[in-house]
């Protein structure tokens, strides 16, 4: 049995899972997630700030630190949207070698495309699902891209996939400028999502979608909040459902608050509060056209992602 360690660097978070693979499943060993923002400001500038490479380095090195207390063997760091965007992405990938490398030799993040990224979230997503419930559409929404997944059971057996560059992070930072968000910016944050995801349906025939799966942050904590939980609790989250009643009102909410109400909802991390109302705008987005085009009308939420996947990956 290897231990594997796995890293999803993303626009908005870095995320971490030590995991072992035992009768055909992983079983975590330890996960966590950190808010380090490496996507900021990459829409306009076009490469990363200079702050937000020094708190991805940070993260990843306590992430280096565990793996080599956890005695993992073989390592896996994939770097998603932002870093496919950013001019100055040598910088990034110099880091990054330099600290996996004290963990596995020759370790360095990874660029993939949006079609391995989906195919990585689609299996992470629905390995615990029962098959008989598929075909499945699974959108992973991330801070600078939503990809949309549709296949069938057994968790690489993908049909179609899509890589939408829209994000709760791009779209806050191209649309949604005013604390709260003025209607004007949000009908222009709506024309966007709708743009990007009429792409997305282009190419992925969501009609054969029998059940919506949504993964990371922006869906998990729309989960948690649907369900009126104090504080977050992953256990609770991870493969509940929510009706397209309570998701809608729970999305219109968070859309038309100020931030300083966000910041107090229990299940709230800090490093969403500014973002999510973007997420919700496009989770809004998603539900209505998924209960037109496939008669879907509830969200499946699920803990296990990319991240999961990219540990299947290297464990298999």
């Amino acid at each position: 049995m290897s231990r594997v360690g796995a890293i999803d660097c993303g626009t908005n978070s870095i995320r971490l899972l030590i995991a072992d693979r035992v009768q055909g499943k992983l079983v975590d060993v330890h996960r966590e997630m950190r808010i380090v923002r490496l996507g900021q400001g990459v829409d306009a500038t076009g490469q990363f700030a200079a702050e937000a490479l020094d708190r991805t380095r940070a993260a990843l090195v306590d992430y280096a630190e565990l793996m080599r207390r956890h005695g993992v063997s073989k390592v896996r760091m994939v770097a998603t949207s932002a870093t496919r965007d950013a001019a100055n992405r040598d910088v990034f990938f110099a880091m990054t070698a330099e600290v996996l490398g004290a963990v596995a030799s020759g370790a360095v993040a990874e660029v993939i495309t949006g079609t391995e990224e989906a195919a990585l979230s689609f299996r992470g997503a629905v390995d615990e699902l029962d098959a008989a419930a598929g075909p499945f559409v699974v959108a992973d929404l991330g801070g600078g891209s939503t990809e949309v997944v549709l296949g069938v059971g057994g968790g690489s057996d993908v049909t179609a996939s899509y890589s939408a560059d829209i994000g709760c992070v791009r779209l806050t930072e191209r649309c949604l400028h005013s604390d709260p968000p003025t209607s004007t910016e949000v009908a222009s944050a709506r024309e966007v999502v709708r743009a990007g995801l009429s792409e997305a349906f282009g190419a992925v025939p969501v009609e054969q979608a029998r059940t919506w799966v949504g993964v990371a942050g922006t869906m998990t904590t729309l989960s948690a909040l649907a369900h009126r939980m104090p504080v977050y609790d992953s256990d609770a989250i991870h493969l509940s459902r929510v009706p397209f009643g309570e998701l809608l009102t729970v999305c219109d909410e968070l859309i038309a608050m100020p931030r300083s109400r966000r910041a107090a909802l229990g299940p709230m991390h800090e490093g969403r509060v500014d973002v999510i109302g973007g997420g919700a705008i496009i989770v809004e987005e998603l539900a209505q056209a998924l209960r037109l085009r496939a008669g879907i009308d509830e969200l499946t939420v699920s803990e296990h992602d990319i991240l999961d996947g990219i540990a299947l990956s290297i464990a298999d």
